[in-house]
């Protein structure tokens, strides 16, 4: 492979200008088609297979005018202190506001009145009143959220209080800033890694290039694969974050090339050759990783990880194409000027503190393991406590006024009546619909943690009726998800017995189901994602040891990072500190995500670390001296790129919403653990206690294994038009274990 990776590299360096315009071309003709494509329709939140799911589908057959999945928004009121809601002129008002929002805009398809609803609470203080919409709430025009908020702020006057939750007035995130954030630390951390302008700007060109190119390509792709928008900002974070470290690596190996004397064109090809193969490696882990997510099952996740994998796989092509001919392009600029005052040595004379770390640590492997070890795995063991569900509108801002109705209505009603389960009897097989109604509601009455039970709404031919259960605890209450499954049991046992099947959805439903497909997912996810990640690095590496330790590591920065979300977000440590509103279960999607993302950052720190160790391996250094040498050539590039992607993903947690919060500090505690002592302190520690051992590999596994060339030593005799395309030549090993090359 790396023969191939020179040669291209030598063809994209001498041919600049014909590589450039060809990667111009095609992202002018991604933008043409991104503009040119229909606008994407509004994505249907789905989960195959599940019961949540087949209930709505049903509902969606038997009640096709209610909009099942529709956008639905509850109107709170709250009478001024000393008042009820049926005085006269407190039920004026609200009735006055209720018209208002039946008119404000023609995708509202209903306006329930609270006091024919019965939707008043007992004391009569608080009142609330159910909106439904024709569209989903994705397909809900800004104008109609617009209105709804506008006449909600009317109505707050004399006292009375109004506040409105629900789908229909969740805000688009639009652009936080985040990203021209991150590429600003970057830029920084870039300069001052390599002292010069140009080469600090080749990895952002780079990675904004074929960031472009990725999202260009989806939005262009959008309508025909139904792809939403959370699919281009997952591409673009994981885009931004690997096309960066991908160029750094190359980047940096050909000025290490140049610094050794080789003439520009020379260097390019061998840093194409050697980091360009670390480079794939590295790609292919991150795709493996991300295309895994279609084990879970649920379309959006499937399409979202195969959108963000072929950005990805787009970042390598760049990395091995583009960035050579920018290279070109670049000249003599490539080097800062306190490089090039500097007397030429070679970088394997001189010292680093990435080698002198390496020299610390081999000196006490044990100690620094132990106590890496420890650190880590303290950090851990919070996680054992976690806890997973989705959020709700009470983990919202404080100050928003859908958290503000959510207390209301837990105030006046009780706290299930922010997540109401909806239970359906399908009774068209069942000679008595209205019989088999009252049973089903009569037994969910006798459960516990029911708060109470409404009457049964049928469909216009009588077969099919829907029951809304308000339970007794709040919608992400543990109690709340095993009374799900307790009326999911005893509707089994009726379903025997009346021969019509009883389901439970609604919002509380599906995330209870939502959360059990993904925890059910997430060991066959972790299993696909390590071991084809384990058969690849073995390969790579001709050994068994290096990629075991590889995904051990892994594991143990995952788990760290997830201790350190539940000890602020479940236990509320540091809550005051990082602004945490609320505590509560961890986000679902949190450790799935958590293991897709920082699984392929981890293997990019690994893979830039280990192959240039592999590399002074074959060149004939011991194990020891390789060691130093990959420390004092991928030592500053792993240490650049986290700190760049945990300055990235911390900027997210002065984001307002908890959620987000959460996501930002799960990744830059994991990227930074796993970056700085997993990588850079537990492997040296663990490579220098194995010695020669870290790469044995069976007998039986090197004659099957196919002979994969990171490190450039495939056979370099063969010349096709001349010396300019023969490969690089071997390395040899000199008197005192320096790498030098014939």
């Amino acid at each position: 492979m790396s023969r191939f990776l020179y040669r291209m590299g030598r063809f994209a360096f001498r041919h600049r200008f014909g590589v450039a315009v060809a990667w111009v071309a095609l992202l002018v003709l991604g933008g043409l088609g991104a503009s040119a494509a229909t606008p994407p329709a509004p994505s249907s939140f789905s989960m195959p297979g599940t019961e949540a799911q087949r209930a709505v589908d049903l509902l969606e057959q038997r009640f096709p005018e209610a909009a099942a999945d529709g956008a639905t928004a509850r109107v709170v009121f709250k009478a001024p202190d000393g008042h009820t809601m049926t005085e006269p002129g407190t039920r004026a008002a609200v009735e006055k506001t209720l018209g208002a929002i039946r008119h404000s805009s023609p995708q509202v398809a209903a306006v329930t009145d609270p006091f024919r609803a019965g939707t008043v609470s007992a004391d009569g203080t608080v009142a609330y009143a159910p909106v439904t919409y024709r569209a989903q709430a994705a397909a809900l025009g800004e104008p109609a959220k617009e209105a709804l908020l506008k006449t909600v702020r009317e109505a707050r006057t004399d006292g009375l209080t109004v506040e409105v939750g629900g789908s229909a007035v969740q805000q688009d995130k639009g652009d936080s800033g985040t990203e021209i954030v991150g590429i600003a630390i970057a830029a920084v951390v870039l300069v001052a890694t390599f002292g010069s302008l140009v080469a600090a700007g080749l990895p952002l060109l780079t990675a904004l290039f074929g960031v472009g190119l990725g999202v260009c390509t989806i939005s262009a792709l959008a309508h025909t694969l139904d792809l939403g928008d959370t699919t281009s900002t997952l591409a673009m974070m994981l885009g931004l974050a690997v096309g960066i470290d991908y160029a750094l690596f190359v980047v940096t190996r050909y000025r290490t090339e140049l610094a050794e004397g080789r003439d520009r064109e020379e260097a390019a090809g061998r840093a194409t050759g050697t980091a360009g193969s670390a480079v794939v490696l590295a790609g292919l882990t991150v795709v493996i990783a991300l295309a895994a997510l279609s084990v879970v099952g649920i379309p959006v996740l499937t399409k979202m990880g195969l959108a963000a994998a072929g950005t990805v796989a787009l970042a390598v092509v760049v990395a091995l194409t583009l960035l050579p001919a920018l290279l070109a392009f670049a000249g003599k600029r490539i080097v800062g000027r306190r490089e090039c005052r500097r007397p030429r040595e070679r970088p394997a004379a001189r010292s680093s503190l990435g080698a002198r770390w390496a020299r610390f640590v081999l000196r006490r492997p044990v100690m620094v393991l132990v106590a890496s070890v420890i650190g880590v795995g303290a950090l851990a063991v919070p996680a054992t406590s976690l806890k997973l569900g989705l959020p709700d509108e009470g983990a919202m801002p404080t100050a928003s006024t859908q958290h503000k109705a959510y207390d209301l209505i837990s105030d006046g009603f009780g706290p299930g009546a922010n997540g109401p389960l909806t239970v359906v009897v399908d009774a068209h097989r069942h000679h008595d619909a209205d019989a088999a109604a009252r049973r089903v509601g009569s037994h969910l009455r006798a459960l516990d943690g029911v708060a109470a039970v409404g009457r049964p709404t049928f469909d216009p031919g009588r077969d099919t009726a829907v029951i809304t259960v308000v339970p007794s605890t709040q919608p992400a209450d543990a109690r709340t998800e095993h009374l799900v499954h307790r009326i999911r049991h005893t509707g089994s046992e009726l379903s025997e017995v009346t021969g019509a099947p009883v389901l439970v959805t609604g919002q509380t439903g599906m995330k209870v189901d939502f959360s059990a497909k993904i925890n059910g997912a997430l060991l066959p996810y972790l299993g696909i994602t390590v071991g084809l990640a384990f058969l690849l690095l073995m390969l790579v590496f001709r050994s068994v040891l290096v990629p075991l330790k590889a995904a051990l590591g892994f594991l143990l920065s995952v788990g760290a990072a997830l201790g350190a979300l539940v000890a602020v977000f479940q236990w509320g440590w540091l809550a005051d500190v990082l602004g945490v509103q609320q505590t509560g279960p961890i986000v679902s999607t949190m450790p799935i995500f958590m293991v897709g993302i920082v699984f392929g950052l981890a293997m990019d720190y690994e893979v830039f670390l280990v192959t240039r160790m592999r590399e002074a391996r074959a060149a004939g250094q011991t194990s020891r001296q390789a060691i130093v040498t990959g420390f004092r050539h991928g030592g500053r590039i792993v240490a650049s790129a986290a700190v760049i992607m945990t300055a990235v993903f911390g900027s997210f947690v002065a984001s307002g919403e908890d959620s987000v919060k959460m996501i930002g500090l799960g990744l830059a505690v994991a990227v930074l653990l796993d970056a700085f002592v997993v990588r850079m302190t537990i492997v040296p520690a663990v490579l220098a206690l194995l010695g020669d051992a870290a790469w044995w590999l069976p007998a039986w596994l090197r004659r099957v294994l196919p002979q994969a060339d990171v490190e450039g030593r495939a056979p370099r005799g063969a010349r096709e038009g001349g010396a300019t395309d023969a490969g690089p030549p071997a390395p040899a090993q000199a008197p005192h274990g320096e790498t030098v090359h014939r």
